[in-house]
């Protein structure tokens, strides 16, 4: 049976605010970002991610080292929520997978960026072999 856990945190980063999505399924750890302009109302974050959800780019799974969760008391659970509520920000696991991803994405982007270049360039080639030959022809 598969388990999904979801955490979605909205802070503030620089000029923007920042929407942060941890998604635990099973063994499995992923985030997304998702960089929102001025402060999101909550309406409109629940609107974002009603409409949105399966447009968002994860990042690839991490392997999570937890096991299976033991039930919390909820006093504990109290305490754990608003130590959690305290802490704004990204937790370093976040940052690790959302910096995997970015370099994941960086290298795709330089292999079409490369595959563009040497198209351009063989079409520049080509052209200046056919100016060669008709050149030669004469008129």
């Amino acid at each position: 049976m598969n388990k999904v856990k979801m955490k979605f945190t909205v802070f503030f980063e620089g000029p923007f605010w920042i929407g942060l999505i941890e998604k635990m399924e099973n063994d499995h750890y992923q985030t997304a970002k998702i960089i929102f302009g001025p402060e999101p109302k909550d309406y409109e974050v629940h609107d974002f991610i009603l409409k949105n959800y399966f447009r968002i780019k994860f990042s690839n799974p991490i392997q999570n080292g937890e096991g299976k969760e033991k039930k919390i008391n909820p006093k504990r659970l109290q305490r754990k929520i608003q130590k959690e509520l305290e802490n704004i920000g990204m937790g370093t696991k976040a940052q690790l997978a959302l910096k995997e991803q970015y370099s994941v994405n960086k290298k795709e982007r330089k292999k079409i960026s490369k595959e563009y270049q040497e198209e351009q360039k063989r079409i520049k080639f080509e052209l200046k072999q056919q100016k060669k030959k008709e050149k030669k022809k004469g008129h």
